[in-house]
């Protein structure tokens, strides 16, 4: 009773704010109270005790690629979706997958130590003892290899690690590498390490990142206990995701296919990640300097570079089957502008029983399906198509979403409106990150959501939780802007080949930061996991349902599609002023690096009993040129702010058709079919994963990554290549200003 008190009161309130000329975006009067009537009765639909059961039964078993729940998972979806009485079907693609064939991690010298690459079953954990199911631990797509070598201790793996190490002089050509888990992808740890001669890769979670120093270890408390291993793909994402045997065509049957030996995202060395308990013996192993504070873990050991004097022997042999994806697509035909496709996804695949990654965000986007096929019931219909999607392999390599739109590429091109993503969910925060067109709408929706814990909307508590973290400049701008800031999108999930291959305006959203864990792609990422400590009564994955479910039917129904470009504009300013600090950081360490090294600062600080090599002289960088790119950014605010005063003094109803057309194309205009450099399948000219941060976003990708990898001509080129495609986006929102419909005189 006291929900449906709180959603009455909400209805008057929104209605009230339709009546006195203050709509929902994209929307008139009139319409805007019908939309606020519908999604009030959606949100009222979504069930936790459905939500637990469809958690129950889609983590059951172990569902990763290939294996039979996967697909029975998928069937079951599909007859879900057809009793809501959903269009749906299951698409089908073959893909690369690899399976371990045999794996081998072993210490040799005096005292030998055979690490145990298993994770064991606990009583209290009823799916844990699935053994005959579950996927080994290791890393997909991994290169086959049998060597050994000394090892040597890389802190994370990323570059800046490797920088620390030459200082140290110490080398990795020719050894092992030991890197933890974290503070950047997985993948971006081999890749690294074979760029510095690495001959192998041991990946561990250190209880430090993801263990007891965190909480109390699973099954007394949620984080990660010695023996659990986080498994994990390691395929080069950053250069292209899906069946890299297909890149950018779609995987369908009949498809030619790259030999193995020319695929170009195969790690180029073995890679295996294990436990903190087997990684134990092999950093104990380890001789050299101790290692600089931050590098330090929390294992009961002191930390030290390598190498060792002892070698280590690593032996992986894999399958290279090809398997085949399920991807299961409900659609809800649009009444007025069936030609438009609204995409919400998530993935149904896990490594093992994935109760949290990804059951807690497909069971409630199971829960939006039949909460919009109740509504479909009562009378409504959607302006525009709907597409429900369970994508199948996005574990491995965001593979079922990639296959699927790029076998739909033209069509989505042609009708896509947005993408709505989820992935896993927990307990805690609103957060959204994506395209800065859909700032203001995320935004918008966020308000009119409940959060559970505190009752007041999860935008509120959102903002203030952010104040609560920031700085004391950036608190400033948070009290004082009308949108919280989302991030932008880098990778990890199923909304990158929309919106950095196909440039498709896309959402990922999601709740969290209240729980943690440390059951990330191991054997108790399962339902008693997530019942004990995660969302336990399911509160945050009803809110996921109304929220997300609110984004679909609002975009779906809306008279002009509700895209706001100065929160774009804005956005495009902060990088630039990001671009411009980065470029005199970069010759400002230049020019003390040298003035250092001229006045033998490093000779100072030589330890005779330590080894310190100094960094070389640099060539000084030049002065980029951002003319151009300044130019378009101020134009771009200029039109945006041309556009939403006119979308302010127009009227949303009957707008010319070819204005939601322009609107469609908008995110677009903002990618290059030449794509990034040394990547050409990211199109998107302002968001990407890094090349070395994997999921990471690079954020105007093209010009940054040139300035940290010191390719200047390179960035001037892009800067030029971004300045253009802001100037097209220019030229769209001039347009659409003149096709809004005016109001009629008074």
């Amino acid at each position: 009773m006291r929900l449906f008190v709180a959603a009455v009161s909400l209805f008057a309130l929104t209605a009230q704010a339709a009546d006195t000329g203050r709509p929902l975006r994209g929307y008139t009067a009139e319409t805007s109270a019908t939309e606020v009537q519908w999604e009030q009765k959606f949100r009222e639909i979504p069930d936790r005790d459905r939500l637990r059961e469809n958690m129950r039964r889609l983590s059951a078993r172990p569902h990763h690629v290939g294996s039979p729940y996967d697909k029975d998972n998928a069937e079951w979806l599909l007859a879900q979706l057809k009793s809501y009485g959903l269009d749906a079907n299951i698409e089908e693609f073959t893909t690369l997958f690899p399976t371990p064939k045999s794996r081998l991690l072993e210490l040799e010298g005096p005292k030998p130590f055979k690490a145990t690459l298993q994770e064991p079953v606990i009583p209290e954990d009823p799916t844990s003892n699935q053994t005959s199911e579950q996927l080994p631990t290791y890393n997909a797509f991994s290169h086959d290899g049998d060597v050994t070598a000394p090892l040597v201790y890389v802190n994370y793996g990323r570059p800046e690690d490797y920088e620390v190490l030459d200082q140290m002089g110490v080398s990795v050509k020719g050894a092992i590498v030991i890197a933890r888990y974290g503070a950047s992808w997985r993948g971006i740890k081999p890749k690294v390490a074979a760029e510095h001669g690495a001959v192998g890769c041991i990946i561990y979670s250190d209880p430090h990142d993801d263990g007891y120093s965190q909480g109390d270890t699973y099954p007394a408390g949620p984080t990660r206990p010695p023996e659990g291993v986080q498994r994990g793909s390691v395929m080069d994402m950053p250069v292209y995701p899906g069946d890299p045997q297909t890149p950018g065509v779609g995987a369908k049957p009949g498809v030619k296919l790259i030999p193995l030996d020319e695929v170009k995202t195969i790690t180029k060395i073995p890679v295996l990640p294990i436990s903190y308990a087997d990684a134990t013996p092999f950093l104990e192993s380890l001789k050299g300097q101790t290692v600089p504070i931050p590098w330090r873990g929390s294992l009961p050991l002191t930390y030290h570079s390598g190498p060792s004097i002892v070698k280590a022997h690593l032996a992986l042999a894999f399958n290279w089957d090809r398997k085949t994806l399920y991807d299961v697509v409900a659609k809800i035909p649009g009444s007025k502008y069936p030609d438009q496709w609204v995409i919400r996804g998530n993935h149904h695949d896990g490594w093992v029983n994935g109760a949290e990654d990804p059951i807690s965000g497909a069971s409630p986007e199971l829960e939006e399906a039949r909460s919009l096929g109740e509504l479909v019931k009562q009378g409504w219909k959607p302006s525009r198509t709907i597409i429900y999607c369970f994508w199948d392999g996005e574990e491995p390599a965001l593979l079922g979403s990639t296959e699927w739109a790029e076998y739909h590429a033209d069509e989505l091109k042609q009708h896509a409106v947005a993408y709505f993503n989820t992935d896993g969910n927990g307990r805690g925060y609103f957060g959204a990150e994506g395209s800065h067109t859909l700032e203001n709408f995320v935004n918008d929706v966020a308000k009119d959501i409940k959060d559970p814990e505190t009752g007041m909307s999860v935008w509120k508590r959102a903002r203030l939780v952010d104040i609560s973290r920031a700085t004391p400049k950036d608190r400033a701008e948070i009290r004082s802007r009308a949108d919280m800031r989302i991030p932008a999108l880098g990778s990890g999930s199923d909304y990158t080949v929309f919106i950095d291959h196909l440039g498709v305006a896309s959402v990922n959203l999601g709740y969290g930061g209240e729980d943690t864990g440390g059951q990330y792609h191991s054997i108790y990422d399962d339902f008693y996991w997530y019942t004990h400590y995660s969302d336990t009564d399911f509160s945050y994955g009803r809110a996921l349902a109304q929220t997300a479910g609110t984004m679909i039917l609002r975009m779906a129904d809306a008279d002009v599609l509700p895209f706001q470009f100065t929160d774009l504009a804005d956005t495009v300013h902060m990088y630039l002023t990001q671009l411009k600090e980065l470029d005199t950081e970069e010759r400002d360490k230049a020019k003390e690096r040298d003035k250092e090294i001229s006045e033998g600062v490093y000779d100072a600080l030589k330890d005779p009993k330590k080894t310190l090599v100094p960094p070389p002289t640099e060539t000084i960088p030049p002065y980029l040129n951002f003319a151009p790119l300044e130019q378009a950014s101020d134009d771009l605010t200029e039109a945006a702010q041309a556009y939403d005063k006119a979308y302010s003094a127009a009227a949303a109803a009957n707008p010319d058709p070819k204005l939601n057309e322009d609107l469609m194309r908008s995110e677009r205009l903002l990618t290059d079919s030449r794509g990034l450099p040394n990547r050409p399948w990211f199109e998107h000219l302002l968001y990407a994963p890094g090349f070395y941060t994997g999921y990471g976003v690079k954020t105007i990708p093209g010009v940054r990554e040139a300035i940290e990898q010191k390719q200047w001509s390179e960035a001037n080129e892009q800067i030029n290549h971004v300045s253009e495609a802001l100037e097209h986006e220019v030229d769209l929102l001039k347009q659409a200003t003149k096709l809004l419909p005016a109001k009629p005189s008074e």
